[in-house]
């Protein structure tokens, strides 16, 4: 029950942070999805159906307050939170390659079904400029924080589940 409580805090202060203070600290407008850290690393933290709840609740939250429709950022953060968890069988916490590789390639696939289903369905066919001056440099910058964020979070997950451990040893 801990466990999701500070998922959920944790989501909240990631899309406040991504939504506010990240603003004054982006780069030709770009700032990087904080969401997307959240969602990939507990998606090869937890397994799938942790990474599914993170991104769908990820997802709904941008849904609801910048969304066009609801659900099609929670359909797609589901699906990168998903797939990062089929990779929690090769995930280990002290190998930083894995998160940051799975992070940027999490970033690098949320734009560009972003880009597919909303712009190039309208006709706009500019991928090499969007790829160029949106894609990448968001992938960048998101990678960047995660070189941040993902120690954080792995700290918080391996403190927690230690006090699990010692929590059920006092029931056995």
């Amino acid at each position: 029950m801990l466990r999701k409580i500070l998922i959920g805090i944790l989501i909240l202060i990631s899309f406040l942070l991504q939504c506010t203070i990240f603003h004054a600290f982006a780069f030709g407008g770009i700032i990087p999805n904080l969401l997307i850290i959240l969602t990939a690393s507990y998606g090869f933290m937890g397994g799938r159906k942790s990474g599914m709840l993170t991104g769908f609740f990820c997802g709904l939250l941008l849904d609801i307050f910048f969304g066009e429709a609801i659900g099609f950022s929670a359909l797609i953060y589901m699906y990168i939170g998903y797939i990062n968890g089929c990779f929690r069988k090769i995930f280990f916490p002290e190998d930083i390659k894995l998160p940051l590789c799975l992070i940027a390639a999490s970033d690098l696939v949320y734009n560009f079904l972003w880009y597919s289903l909303l712009f190039l369905l309208r006709g706009r066919f500019q991928i090499g400029y969007y790829f160029i001056h949106i894609i990448l440099p968001e992938m960048v910058y998101t990678v960047a924080m995660a070189l941040i964020m993902y120690p954080l979070i792995l700290k918080t997950d391996q403190k927690l589940a230690e006090r699990e451990k010692r929590s059920a040893k006092k029931f056995v």
